[in-house]
């Protein structure tokens, strides 16, 4: 076995022209047309097949999660024009990632905007019509991360600080006049 592994190694123009998997186990390595068995270790089997179907599951959760949440911030308004945050690519498909195994074992949706202009004075607005929007609709089981795309916005690093305060959130919310603004943005409407 030791000559051969040698001379395998010392063989001038050699690739792997065929690997056959069994089970997660490299088993034989074909080397020129000759089939070579036992030269690599075998490798551990990554996972049950409960684990890969658990896992297909849990990507297939989170597609539809993200859909979900992509449903609810696609029909907030905007706070000043009449269109939606989707007809004005504040919100797209692309800005909700979930993140699993967080210390505490809460799940987070993370979800990024893009203001229609770098110093948009109503981003902040924007943000905490998110929130509340979200808030509302899912459950405590999710940690809710709200932030400006980078780059898009000359004070990002102030407004993803406020939008992700909850005494500043809970403030904001009890003032009746920016309360009713809020409302307004998130109200649903057939589009």
């Amino acid at each position: 076995m030791a000559s051969s592994m040698a001379s395998l190694l010392s063989a001038p123009r050699t690739h792997v022209t065929h690997v056959r998997i069994l089970r997660m186990d490299i088993t034989s390595l074909s080397i020129g047309g000759k089939i070579k068995d036992g030269i690599l270790p075998e490798a551990p089997i990554m996972g049950t097949a409960e684990d890969l179907l658990a896992k297909n599951q849990m990507l297939q959760s989170d597609t539809e999660l993200k859909e979900s949440v992509y449903d609810l911030l696609r029909t907030i308004k905007d706070p000043e024009k009449p269109q939606t945050l989707e007809q004005l690519d504040v919100v797209y498909e692309d800005c909700i990632k979930v993140c699993h195994s967080t210390p505490g074992g809460v799940s987070v949706i993370r979800v990024e905007f893009n203001p229609t202009v770098p110093h948009c004075s109503l981003a902040t607005l924007i943000g905490l019509c998110i929130r509340i929007k979200l808030e509302r609709h899912l459950s405590a089981l999710f940690k809710l991360d709200i932030y400006i795309k980078k780059g898009a916005h000359s004070t990002e690093q102030e407004i993803n600080k406020q939008i992700n305060d909850k005494e500043r959130i809970a403030a904001a919310m009890e003032n009746p006049n920016l309360r009713e603004v809020v409302e307004k943005c998130i109200l649903e409407e057939d589009y």
